[in-house]
């Protein structure tokens, strides 16, 4: 499967893989952390999980911007990595809950996650970039394409396991206080302190109350102070897993940095011997301008293919049986189907491209990426197919919650991730790839920093997600996706010949 691939290539993913199950351990949970420990509704919780995932991106840009003026690509990358896991340990510190001081312990939790933020976008593109330059040498060219789809298959490991240990730390820390996980008690409890359950709602509370805990229940007001203390404690310790991911990656990065390439070592060689080469100012242009029409074309996938940590997950938690077979679920569990998914498809998917280009009829990359617009619009007509006879969120939230002869099917949830998944490795390491070979070399660490900035974008309009979520029927949610991912398409298609010309 490597074969023919530059050394580099593994270490590099290696070094991805710990700092993305770091990540992936902090995303999985972020959301309903949010709601567990401030009590924030879907809205305000959505507003900050959309800015502190499109804060990551757009700092990319500064990111690359640092690598490209200073030409320490590596240097960088380390301060990222090194960055996080101060960020992380922020986080990891436990803090009482119901918090004391609103205004106080919400700003110090936003501060922690500026700081994994900045970091994320010293490492992200910076390490894309320096992948994409082992990939300059000719003789790797042909392969740019699926060595992208393999460092993304490897970086995606991380994520396949990190969203199943903050669950099982946060439910093990929740059993030594003699308590039992469940989803919708944290906002039940936070009703009952702050005096606003309904009659309805409050019949529910109580008879899980005494469901979860070991012994009876009798004071209510002491019973949700204590549980959602314990429950955040878990979550605080969930985030300490983060750090002991990031420390691995920085052991990984540091022992095998040699193997990764040197812009300034190579730039510096190049103006000695005389070869340097200067790309003809209309062609640095017309490049730089087919990479600014991709980048804002796919901001409107990303808007609806990072749901899956905010709306997905509010759908998993509020109308999705937990259960297969005898095995109880959480909600967090099904963002481990994505990156389970990428490490699944990804040798079929590469496989079949290799296939193809054999024989001469392999998609160009702009091509591709069209193509998975349109199946991840394909995996919303099934969340929306499947969601038209669920109540508004409105309802299920004055009930205290759905029964459970209510709610779907969990296989919804893993068909839609599953499709979904698809339309990522047609998108997302092929994009990657695109920008490593069609952008300008003095600019590879700015252009890769601007893909994620696209993304960026992207996440930012999550929180509009969440609006919709509590305000409109659910299948109208799912249907507001499938039209952002069917414009991406149609706008790709129309630019194809002339994207195909720039990268050729």
């Amino acid at each position: 499967m490597f074969k023919g691939h530059p050394k580099g290539l593994i270490p590099a993913a290696l070094a991805n893989m710990g700092e993305r199950f770091g990540f992936y351990t902090m995303m999985a949970i972020l959301v309903l952390f949010l709601q567990a420990k401030f009590g924030l509704n879907e809205v305000d919780s959505g507003l900050i999980y959309a800015t502190f995932y499109s804060s990551i991106y757009f700092l990319a840009i500064v990111g690359g911007i640092i690598a490209d003026r200073t030409k320490n690509y590596k240097g960088t990358i380390l301060a990222g990595l090194l960055m996080m896991a101060f960020g992380y340990l922020l986080l990891a510190i436990p803090t009482p809950t119901p918090v004391p001081s609103m205004a106080l312990y919400l700003t110090a939790t936003c501060i922690g996650l500026a700081v994994i933020a900045f970091g994320n976008g010293l490492f992200k593109g910076n390490l894309q970039a320096l992948v994409g330059q082992m990939y300059d040498d000719p003789k790797y060219d042909k392969v740019r394409d699926s060595g992208f789809s393999l460092f993304y298959m490897f970086i995606n490991v991380g994520g396949i396991f990190a969203p199943m240990i903050a669950p099982a730390l946060r439910s093990w820390w929740l059993s030594r206080a003699g308590y039992t996980y469940n989803a919708t008690l944290p906002e039940l409890c936070h009703q009952q302190i702050g005096g606003t359950l309904s009659e309805q709602a409050a019949e529910r509370f109580h008879a899980l109350a005494n469901e979860v805990s070991a012994a009876p229940v009798t004071d209510f007001t002491a019973f949700s102070n204590d549980y959602l203390n314990v429950f955040n404690e878990g979550f605080h310790y969930a985030f300490g897993v983060a750090i002991l991911a990031m420390l691995i990656s920085l052991v990984i990065y540091l022992k095998n940095k040699v193997n990764f390439p040197d812009p300034a070592k190579k730039a510096a060689e190049a103006k000695a011997n005389n070869t340097v080469v200067e790309m003809d100012i209309k062609e640095v242009k017309q490049r730089i301008y087919a990479l600014l029409a991709v980048f804002g074309v796919v901001i409107f996938f990303w808007f609806s293919f990072h749901q899956n940590g905010l709306t997905l997950t509010m759908f998993a938690r509020d109308y999705t049986v937990l259960k297969i077979g005898g095995i109880d679920l959480n909600p967090e569990i099904f963002q481990s189907m994505n990156p389970f998914f990428v490490v699944f498809l990804t040798p079929l998917v590469v496989g079949i491209f290799g296939w193809l280009r054999n024989r001469g009829i392999e998609p160009s990359t702009p091509k591709k990426i069209a193509i998975g617009m349109l199946i991840a619009a394909l995996a919303y007509v099934l969340m929306t197919l499947g969601s038209l006879d669920v109540p508004l969120f409105s309802t299920v939230k004055e009930m205290g919650g759905l029964p459970e002869s209510a709610k779907v099917t969990p296989f919804l949830l893993i068909g839609a991730y599953f499709i979904l998944t698809v339309a990522e490795l047609f998108i997302s390491p092929l994009g990657i790839s695109f920008v490593s070979k069609v952008a300008p070399p003095q600019y590879q660490g700015l252009m890769q920093g601007l893909w994620l900035g696209a993304t960026g974008a992207g996440n930012q309009l999550l929180v509009f997600g969440a609006m919709l979520y509590a305000g409109v029927p659910i299948w109208l949610t799912w249907t507001v996706f499938i039209v952002a991912c069917s414009i991406s398409m149609f706008i790709m298609i129309f630019m194809l010949k002339w994207l195909e010309r720039v990268s050729e």
